[in-house]
């Protein structure tokens, strides 16, 4: 997974295009290392699964 990938999808998910996305075991770091530079970084909540995927989604407030 490119960088250029993991921007288009965060974007996706800010715009409500994507309602998830499922990262795999092998993109977990890339992209959250790119997820993590976002300024808005903490309105995306990821879901850790079973088989090492993570299910990500954008909720602006869910922390609070």
């Amino acid at each position: 997974m490119e960088q250029q990938d993991v921007v288009s999808i965060l974007n996706q998910l800010r715009n409500q295009e994507l309602k998830s996305y499922r990262v795999s075991k092998e993109d977990f770091n890339v992209f959250r290392t790119i997820l993590l530079k976002q300024e808005d970084a903490i309105d995306f909540r990821g879901n850790a699964q079973h088989s090492g995927e993570t299910i990500y989604t954008y909720e602006p407030g869910w922390t609070k």
